[in-house]
């Protein structure tokens, strides 16, 4: 039977080698039974160019290859950690580059795939970052920065999100309801999945009085998190990460 996988918000560093090997785990099992893996960001803790040579991420990257030629198909999508992510890595993991919002049709049913960031509109203060972020022209001379300098900006960055987000409330950092209300209605779908927030759920809404579900991948801290989409529907899934 065919089946779609989803995963996010891994959140790969050296300093969390079980989440590492759990992945890999997954990649050597789990995906190898599907159709294609997405993966909606944050795969990566923090990511300051294709170019930094740590030795997980060509660890990582082979292991997506050996996925993709085992016959599955590899998508990616950039999370707020991880969106510098860039087609060298890409090509060396074997994925495709999606933008931020994806529709897709799966078994008959049609999909919006997205991180999940862009839903949270009451953090005005995020949303402001993540504009002035991604504009093409910053994201070009951040990259052409000396490596160490980049990784000097990208510990300092990390410690003044850290230090925000101890103040900001448990809601103004999940999703606006409205959000994702005018998300599926602008692109005509009544199944969400994204990531991002952190607390994994399935969410029953109506959009124009018909019934739609919004899924919610978990993050991999102590165990992995997964959707399959199959013809039979859409489930979350939560795993230990070796078996």
């Amino acid at each position: 039977m065919g089946h779609t996988l989803f995963i996010a918000d891994l959140h790969l560093c050296p300093e969390e080698p079980a989440i590492t090997a759990g992945f890999l785990h997954f990649l050597q099992h789990d995906a190898r039974e599907a159709d294609a893996l997405y993966i909606l960001g944050d795969l990566f803790e923090a990511w300051i160019g294709d170019d930094d040579p740590v030795p997980l991420h060509a660890q990582i990257a082979a292991a997506l290859k050996a996925l993709k030629q085992h016959g599955v198909a590899l998508y990616f999508i950039h999370g707020n950690r991880d969106f510098l992510l860039g087609y060298h890595f890409a090509a060396a993991s074997g994925m495709t580059l999606l933008p931020e919002e994806q529709v897709l049709t799966l078994y008959g049913q049609r999909v919006l795939i997205l991180h999940g960031d862009t839903l949270c509109t009451d953090d005005e203060g995020y949303q402001r970052f993540r504009r002035k972020v991604h504009q093409r022209w910053l994201q070009k001379l951040f990259l052409a920065l000396p490596l160490r300098l980049r990784q000097r900006i990208a510990r300092r960055m990390r410690a003044g999100s850290q230090s925000a987000n101890q103040h900001k409330s448990a809601a103004i950092m999940d999703v606006n309801p409205q959000a994702v209300k005018e998300t599926l209605r602008r692109h005509h779908v009544l199944l969400m999945i994204h990531g991002h927030t952190h607390r994994p759920a399935v969410h029953s809404l109506e959009i124009d009085q018909q019934p739609a579900q919004r899924f919610v991948l978990g993050a991999w801290h102590t165990e992995g998190s997964m959707i399959r989409v199959s013809a039979q529907g859409a489930e979350l899934i939560h795993f230990p990460f070796c078996g």
